[in-house]
């Protein structure tokens, strides 16, 4: 049975879109921007992009009832490859139980409302 999360302590989903959904046991959190709850999109350094874009993860994984130890897949989009160092030595204060999770890093042209990081990822309820 699919199951809807949703929280306030992330941006609302748009219409079309939940948060994260969970099945069997795996949670699906939708890409995740460097925006705060009530939706506004902060500036500042990759770092600190970086951060509000893994509270806002937090918030949902906390939500399904688990947290960043049950993430089995993350995937990163960045619009400057060039900056992706400076989101490594953030995103790796985040992960750190063993084993880490798998991972992809993509740079693309464009991120939906201007941002220049998106990360989704999928984690599971089980060990």
């Amino acid at each position: 049975m699919k199951i809807k999360i949703e929280t306030p302590e992330a941006p609302a989903a748009p219409g079309l879109l939940s948060q994260a959904v969970v099945n069997d046991g795996v949670i699906y959190v939708a890409g995740q921007i460097h925006s705060t709850s009530d939706g506004k999109l902060i500036e500042g350094s990759t770092e600190e992009k970086a951060h509000q874009v893994m509270k806002n993860l937090a918030a949902i994984l906390k939500a399904a009832g688990v947290n960043f130890s049950n993430v089995l897949k993350v995937n990163v989009y960045v619009t400057d490859i060039s900056e992706l160092s400076k989101l490594n030595e953030v995103y790796k204060t985040y992960f750190t139980a063993e084993p880490l999770p798998v991972r992809e890093a993509v740079c693309v042209k464009a991120l939906p409302l201007g941002a220049s990081i998106e990360i989704s990822l999928i984690a599971t309820k089980g060990n």
